[in-house]
């Protein structure tokens, strides 16, 4: 009996130590969620108050901050807050104070932080939500990963990869929209001094350039121009597509480049290639339109590749964009004009830039559209961003959301710009004839010259003076005076 009771004793015992566990188990739980409760609040209350706290600096304090060194911490600080009230701008926007505001001391402020021009700050904010221009211009200040391109005329990117990781090579495979590249991220030896690279086994290569050449997809026994070709890169992955079978005509302007070009052809065993030195300005002269394919990686800003050259963010300016401009729809008409329309197999060109700038990429192609006989067609891509077809006041062809954009903070790449085009037909389309070139000199001559005479008149005077006779068959033509005594009558 009293074993009984004992172990009743023991089991009340055990009970009693659970309960107490308990409590203090839902105790602890409480305390928990109190102290979440109350950092909540706190987050609440510090959120309120850093809203309430941030003002756009006044003239004055600008004007300080403008004599002393730039702090760049209050810089990041600030840049960080505008943002902020940017994203819920109802809510936290201080009053009285407009969008516009903020924007330009933004725009002032990521200038001095981070190295940029005016006119380029400009040009980013135009183009980008605040959020995403932030992601963008951060992702410029990182270099952007070693990429080599396989040359496949010598070997396979499995084959290569293994000797490479042997030889203390980090690597992978670039990414499943290419089958010949590798991105490495560190090598015990330097990679573009291996004796697989001096063998011409791969070509470092940025994973951009691959895209215009892709999109061009030259096929075997075709002509193919390259306008742009140095130093070589995307000349030999055509050649690649190509089995060296064909023709490459690789033109470049600058005489000095053309080593690079023709070294790298021969390091990477291409023999279809012809390298020539010619403006491209002047191809449809020397070629006429005999190639199947055009491949016009055209001289640009390079203000998609500022995470490679710093200089860009300071130095380009509206004058330089609209003198590439000019440049590029000079090339791109010259380009469509040496492509053979009637080819069986192809009849393309592709144009591509490492530009961002909506002038150098979008406006040139619109400008090719109107002044040739070609249509944009897919890429060929399945990734990257549409083209604009409006930007600010600007209103470009519809067809131009086939074109595409990539950039550093999207694609992990260089800011790039692809478009392909096909050719309809060989003839140009002329705006102007001869037709109405008389018409429109008929027309000064009626209100330069003859003003207060009419039609009947002015022939009249003209028949008086040529002594044509008012017989239909024996009628001379009607000479019309010449543009010099036109603009002298003026």
């Amino acid at each position: 009996m009293s074993k009984i009771l004992k172990g009743s004793g023991t089991d009340l015992d055990l009970d009693s130590d659970e309960s107490d566990i308990e409590e203090k188990s839902t105790i602890i739980d409480l305390e928990k969620a109190r102290e979440k409760e109350e950092a909540g609040e706190e987050m609440q209350l510090n959120i309120k108050d850093e809203s309430d706290e941030f003002r756009l600096p006044t003239k004055e304090e600008l004007e300080e901050e403008a004599h002393q060194p730039p702090d760049l911490s209050n810089l990041q600080r600030r840049i960080r807050e505008i943002n902020r009230v940017l994203s819920n701008f109802k809510a936290l926007r201080q009053e009285g104070t407009a969008r516009k505001e903020y924007i330009e001391q933004l725009k002032k402020d990521l200038s001095s932080y981070y190295g940029y021009n005016d006119f380029l700050i400009g040009a980013l904010v135009e183009m980008f939500l605040v959020v995403e221009l932030m992601e963008l211009i951060e992702a410029f200040e990182k270099p952007q990963p070693i990429c080599l391109r396989t040359n496949t005329l010598k070997t396979r990117r499995r084959d290569l990869a293994d000797i490479l990781i042997n030889r203390g090579v980090n690597l992978d495979p670039l990414s499943k929209w290419s089958k010949v590249g590798l991105v490495v991220y560190d090598s015990q030896v330097p990679i573009g001094a291996t004796p697989e690279y001096m063998a011409g086994c791969y070509m470092l290569q940025s994973a951009s350039s691959f895209l215009p050449v892709m999109a061009l997809a030259p096929q075997e026994k075709e002509r193919v121009i390259d306008i742009a070709a140095a130093p070589g890169g995307k000349t030999t992955y055509i050649a690649a597509f190509m089995k060296n079978n064909g023709i490459i005509f690789a033109n470049e302007m600058k005489a000095p480049r053309l080593k690079s070009l023709t070294a790298n052809l021969h390091r990477m065993g291409v023999t279809n290639t012809l390298v020539c030195n010619y403006d491209g300005r002047e191809l449809p002269k020397v070629f006429g339109n005999l190639a199947d394919r055009v491949l016009l990686d055209a001289p640009c800003s390079g203000t998609g590749v500022i995470s490679k050259d710093e200089s860009v963010k300071n130095s380009k300016s509206l004058e330089e964009i609209q003198e590439c401009a000019h440049l590029q729809k000079q090339l791109i008409l010259a380009a469509i004009d040496t492509v053979d329309a009637n080819s069986k197999s192809g009849g393309y060109l592709v144009y591509s830039t490492c530009s961002i700038m909506v002038a150098e990429n979008e406006a040139v192609i619109d400008y090719a559209l109107k002044k040739r006989n070609v249509k944009l067609v897919s890429c060929g891509l399945d990734f990257g961003r549409p083209g604009f077809i409006r930007f600010r006041e600007q209103r470009f062809h519809p067809s131009l959301e086939k074109t595409r954009r990539f950039y550093p903070h999207v694609h992990n790449m260089d800011g790039f710009f692809v478009a392909k085009l096909k050719k309809m037909s060989n003839l140009k389309p002329s705006a102007e004839t001869s037709e109405p070139l008389e018409t429109v000199e008929q027309g000064l001559m009626t209100n330069e010259i003859g003003i207060g005479m009419n039609t009947e008149e002015l022939t009249g005077s003209a028949t008086k003076e040529n002594g044509v006779i008012e017989n239909g068959k024996n009628r001379k033509k009607r000479k019309f005076p010449s543009r010099e005594e036109i603009s002298k009558a003026r």
